[in-house]
């Protein structure tokens, strides 16, 4: 009786995902990144929102002097039929990599992402206006085992929200 009504009961505090799931990352960001391969380093990270709905974002590691160590770019796309969010990054030479999917949970964000040979779960959290914390837990054995905090990042708000409208605008 007990499992029938904990089945019953899940629906009700499920939280469905929605298509501003990611808003909190629309504008630009400063951020500092601890990490277990690279250590420390800081960057810059851009998201906007496209006139049809998906978001694209830019992550930029940036060098002591300031100048780009390596950047990458993050479509995400709300999938209405799955209930998901679905991401693929690329970056230049690389074609289409770091494909995964999110959910939100509660007032968090969570990912989970294939990124090259191993795969990661990333979490969202701490997330306020002009602030979010980010942290991604790593696995290179296909799951079986993961090495928790890979790499953390402070992210701190910049400038605000923006869109891009369309590309190809349609004539009246």
């Amino acid at each position: 009786m007990l499992i029938l009504l904990a089945c019953l009961a899940t629906p009700l505090f499920a939280q469905k995902a929605k298509p501003t799931d990611f808003d909190y990352l629309l504008g630009d960001w400063e951020f500092t990144a601890v990490s277990k391969q690279w250590g420390k380093f800081n960057g810059l990270w851009t998201a906007v929102r496209l006139e049809t709905g998906q978001i694209l974002d830019e992550y930029r590691v940036l060098g002591d002097k300031g100048e780009t160590m390596y950047v990458t770019s993050t479509l995400r796309n709300y999938n209405k039929a799955l209930d998901r969010w679905e991401l693929v990054g690329l970056n230049e030479g690389n074609g289409l990599h770091d494909i995964g999917t999110a959910q939100r949970d509660g007032a968090e964000m969570h990912l989970e992402q294939t990124v090259g040979t191993s795969k990661s779960r990333i979490r969202y959290y701490n997330i306020g206006p002009d602030h979010f914390s980010w942290t991604s837990d790593r696995s290179t054995d296909g799951g079986k085992t993961w090495v928790p905090n890979w790499q953390t990042i402070e992210a701190h708000r910049t400038g605000p929200a923006r869109s891009l409208g369309a590309l190809t605008p349609a004539k009246k």
